[in-house]
């Protein structure tokens, strides 16, 4: 514990009670804010046990709570991805689930705890924000501080980078991200390259009939594409077997069939996959990220579709001797139809690399603009 000024950082137990009160600050802090979507509570609470995250078999963490003078004014937890550090040569000590009050003496307080968490354990930097995996989310919003946000990506307050600059962080990397207009048609020449990649390369759409079949046939193979198709990405470590069982039983399930497209070649394998979403940023706005005791019928109803004009890009993934190829088309073909069906008017593309050419190329066949900018930093202890 440590206690200064009337700021006192405890470290929290792994107890639903404290984790509780740790995910509803980082709520409660946003309250009338019409540009926050609150996270699905009972998610939040699954990642940050360390008993219920599956990342815990390659993370070591430790979340703290700031108080001003008894009442709650910061989270942050420190995490030791030992996978990463390992991979890339680093002794990195991570920060992630970050919020404060505009209070530089809470600020430094809870950034402290983090730095002597790090330094006891033989870190040397540390990194933020950044979760567990690189299925968390990641990067400190840095514009775009008026546009609504999306259930994929961190909202904070302008104030924010003002104290990681005053604190003496720099920019490690930025993501960007684009609101995209769905388009009347498919571009002709998306299609023109599709049909030669299709041809080329044997591939084809393939269909499932139902989530358990999703689950079954492509499921552990979709994210062992992730770990192929993310490679060398930044941050990214190799999801683990027990991890790729978590997100298949815990996500998949909640997905729409219309909204995904499998790529398979001649042999029935996975080539490409890409996973949208009908926005949830409503209906969690609305549920404040609770399911009871009605918010899990404002999130089905979402994810049905009724109503929703944006589709989130969650994920699209091309296996690696397929990119640079122009296999991302044949998704986009696939789901571009899909999307007029539904009424989509906007996709958010979410977080893309700012130097991620390949990507962003893909966008140029469609009206958009870029909107958010959002930050990892970086600080030697």
């Amino acid at each position: 514990m440590i206690m200064t000024d009337g700021i006192t950082v405890k470290p929290l137990k792994p107890t639903r009670s404290e984790l509780l009160r740790y995910v509803r600050f980082g709520i409660d802090l946003y309250r009338g804010n019409g540009c926050f979507v609150p996270p699905l509570v009972i998610d939040e609470l699954a990642t940050l046990n360390p008993r219920r995250n599956p990342a815990s078999e390659v993370c070591e963490s430790q979340s703290f709570m700031a108080y001003r003078d008894g009442r709650a004014a910061g989270r942050i937890t420190a995490i030791i991805n030992r996978d990463a550090n390992s991979r890339f040569g680093e002794r990195v000590v991570r920060f992630g689930f970050v919020d404060f009050t505009d209070d530089a003496a809470v600020v430094d307080a809870l950034f402290e705890a983090v730095a002597e968490w790090g330094r006891e354990r033989g870190m040397t930097s540390m990194v933020g924000p950044m979760g567990f995996t690189d299925m968390d989310h990641e990067g400190m919003l840095v514009e775009g501080f008026d546009e609504q946000g999306t259930m994929a990506t961190i909202y904070n307050y302008p104030y924010y980078p003002v104290h990681m600059e005053r604190m003496g962080f720099s920019k490690e990397v930025d993501w960007v991200e684009y609101r995209i207009k769905v388009p009347g048609e498919v571009p002709a020449k998306m299609l023109r390259i599709a049909d030669i990649v299709r041809k080329k390369y044997g591939l084809s759409s393939a269909s499932v009939k139902s989530r358990s079949e999703l689950k079954k046939k492509y499921g552990r193979e979709f994210f062992h594409l992730i770990n192929e198709a993310y490679a060398g990405l930044y941050g990214f470590t190799p999801l683990t077997d027990r991890m790729i069982d978590y997100y298949v039983d815990n996500y998949l399930g909640m997905l729409r069939l219309d909204d995904l497209s499998i790529i398979i070649d001649s042999d029935g394998r996975l080539a490409a996959a890409g996973i949208a979403m009908p926005s949830l940023t409503a209906a969690l706005q609305a549920s404040g990220g609770r399911l009871l005791p009605a918010g899990w019928l404002k999130l089905l109803r979402a994810i049905r579709g009724k109503g929703v004009g944006v589709v989130d890009l969650m994920l699209v993934a091309v296996r690696k001797d397929l990119q640079g190829k122009g296999v991302n088309s044949l998704v986009f073909c696939d789901l571009i139809p899909r999307f007029i069906a539904h009424g989509y008017r906007e996709a958010e593309s979410n977080l893309e690399l700012e130097g991620n050419e390949s990507v962003q190329r893909q966008w140029e066949y469609f009206e958009r603009r870029q909107h958010r900018r959002r930050r990892a930093w970086r600080k030697e202890l």
